[in-house]
């Protein structure tokens, strides 16, 4: 008899699949630096949009991160906050990225930009492990 074996990270993005976006909050204002810090320092986030997976981001000390769009390539960067957004610039574009957080049911929801319709994810879970694979080595 054939048994599957689900790792945290499948199940995750799966629930998040399924789940869809949270409800959400009404009229919250966005997280400041402190209270984002506070949240992600020491996690490993996976991030959805609409329902389909996203990324993953491992917020570490220092206000320093990884990112990954789950493709096992990742980039390594930094937030800081810029009015009420966080903002984070990656080893491979220094041009800001900057996003509003807000906290709603058990996580997070974030919308880029300053548009209305902008990209908008979910928070899907935290995870335990990040994969990141080597450098491309050529013959």
């Amino acid at each position: 008899m054939l048994r599957a074996h689900i790792t945290p990270r499948i199940l995750a993005i799966c629930l998040a699949c399924v789940a869809g976006p949270p409800a959400l909050a009404q009229g919250g204002a966005p997280m400041d630096a402190e209270a984002f810090e506070a949240y992600t320092e020491g996690k490993t986030l996976t991030f959805s949009e609409s329902g389909v997976p996203y990324g993953i981001e491992r917020y570490l000390p220092n206000r320093r991160v990884r990112w990954s769009f789950l493709d096992g390539q990742c980039k390594d960067g930094l937030w800081y906050p810029e009015g009420d957004r966080i903002c984070f610039i990656y080893e491979d574009n220094l041009t800001p990225q900057c996003w509003r957080f807000y906290r709603e049911g058990t996580g997070l929801r974030a919308i880029f930009g300053d548009e209305a319709g902008g990209t908008e994810l979910y928070e899907a879970g935290e995870e335990a492990e990040m994969t990141c694979l080597g450098p491309d080595i050529g013959v």
